[in-house]
């Protein structure tokens, strides 16, 4: 029994151990930024409260406490809660950004390789890419005469850019030498593609990817914001501000800035588990 006893002390005080040591070690991390939000917030309400427009956070926590405590209601229509809004424009820039990493890297391939299409799309590529995604709405709506794929068009041209680009870098980039190995070991042609050329890009293209989704995501809100009558985190911003629900409005920029952060996360620790010697 006091075997037992002791051994479960020790368990005990090993888990502690294990718990203040990792409390430690994350401090460094977590503390800064939890200061400046909490900084943040504090300047926020002050500002509220001495002649500012906008309605502090604990206004806002207070005039959106039931969309905030069920984001998951559905009442048919638009009439959704956060959730399913937000989870509408994930299914969009899903769709949208992948058809836009298939086709971009179909093309920056073929511009890396071909330097007569290089010399040739190169100027067209460039011009295109400055258009904002809200100049793209009216050109989408008049072709496509449909909310839904209009919206898909504008983030699919919006997030095509940066992906198409990097990759043709990154094709380019290639050291002469990794190209006179495959001469010398005379690769074929799809030998080189997937052990040379695809390995030495993939750094550019998750570059690409990466700066893409984000693109992606601003791209989507601006699309539902003007294209009224979809259910999307977009039109849930426009309609609450039709309604003067600036408190909604805001909260609802939370959620943007929360799932634009993870997004990006995301796709860096995918490239962490594809490219592990980024780490």
């Amino acid at each position: 029994m006091t075997t037992f006893t002791a051994k479960r002390r020790t368990s005990n005080n090993s888990s502690e151990n294990f718990i203040v040591t990792f409390i430690t070690k994350q401090t460094p991390e977590i503390l800064p930024p939890l200061v400046a939000i909490v900084a943040f917030l504090v300047i926020w309400q002050i500002f509220s409260l001495t002649g500012g427009t906008l309605p502090g956070p604990i206004q806002v926590v207070q005039d959106t406490w039931e969309l905030i405590i069920y984001p998951f209601y559905d009442r048919g229509g638009i009439d959704k809660g956060l959730f399913w809004q937000v989870f509408a424009s994930l299914q969009r820039v899903a769709i949208s950004y992948t058809l836009a990493a298939i086709v971009g890297i179909g093309l920056g391939i073929l511009i890396g390789v071909n330097s007569t299409m290089s010399k040739a799309l190169d100027p067209l590529f460039q011009l295109l890419r400055t258009v904002p995604p809200l100049a793209w709405v009216p050109i989408s709506l008049a072709a496509l005469r449909q909310n839904e794929p209009a919206a898909l068009f504008v983030i699919f041209i919006t997030s095509l850019w940066p992906i198409l680009i990097n990759t043709a870098v990154g094709v380019k980039e290639i050291p002469v030498d990794y190209n006179n190995v495959a001469k010398v070991l005379q690769l074929s042609q799809k030998e080189y593609f997937f052990n040379v050329l695809i390995p030495a890009a993939l750094p550019y293209i998750f570059t690409g990817l990466r700066i893409s989704i984000g693109l992606a995501w601003l791209a989507i809100i601006a699309a539902e914001i003007v294209m009224s009558g979809i259910v999307g985190i977009g039109f849930f911003i426009w309609d609450a501000y039709q309604a003067n629900k600036v408190s909604e409005v805001i909260l609802a920029l939370v959620y943007i800035g929360v799932v634009g952060l993870l997004l990006d996360k995301f796709m860096a620790w995918l490239q962490t588990r594809i490219l592990p010697e980024q780490k």
